[in-house]
């Protein structure tokens, strides 16, 4: 529900004091913010590492790939574009959904957010990529810094914030 100013401007309607979005739009917005942040994450902190952004991308689409998404040049980094942003799509929109029938995942963004974040890296690196075609390897300390707290701030807090912005129902 939103509320109106009470000072609204002569002439004109009630303005909105609170800026509300359709739930498509939520998810749509959540999804780029989520999808771009991410990405960015992934190449600056693999980068660091000596890789560039087409190895980092060919690592996403070798999920479905396995070893020859790294021989498949701009096609299976597109293809992991593609993956990619299908996975920050379901990501938002799980929060973005839930979050109309759990209101405390609207009260409390930033804590949840957070929390949803890291709940995300878990699920992602724990339970689905080994059953995936990626060549799994130990975590280091570093991924794993980097992983949780990525994922918290470019992955949680991102999902939540678009989600408080939700028109009711």
């Amino acid at each position: 529900m939103t509320t109106t100013a009470q000072n609204a401007a002569p002439g004109r309607g009630p303005q909105s004091a609170e800026r509300t979005l359709p739930v498509s739009r939520a998810i749509l917005y959540a999804t780029v913010v989520v999808g771009v942040l991410d990405a960015a994450d992934g190449v600056v902190f693999r980068g660091l590492q000596g890789q560039n952004p087409i190895q980092v991308l060919q690592y996403i689409a070798s999920s479905l790939l396995g070893a020859r998404s790294f021989s498949g040049g701009l096609a299976t980094a597109g293809l992991g574009v593609l993956l990619h942003f299908a996975v920050a799509l379901v990501v938002a929109a799980i929060y973005i959904l839930v979050s109309r029938r759990v209101a405390v995942l609207r009260m409390q963004w930033v804590l949840m957010g957070l929390l949803y974040g890291v709940a995300v890296w878990a699920v992602m690196n724990l339970l689905l990529l080994p059953l995936t075609a990626v060549a799994l390897s130990p975590i280091t300390t570093a991924a794993l810094v980097n992983g949780i707290i990525g994922h918290a701030l470019f992955v949680g807090l991102p999902s939540t914030f678009f989600a408080k912005n939700v028109a009711e129902a």
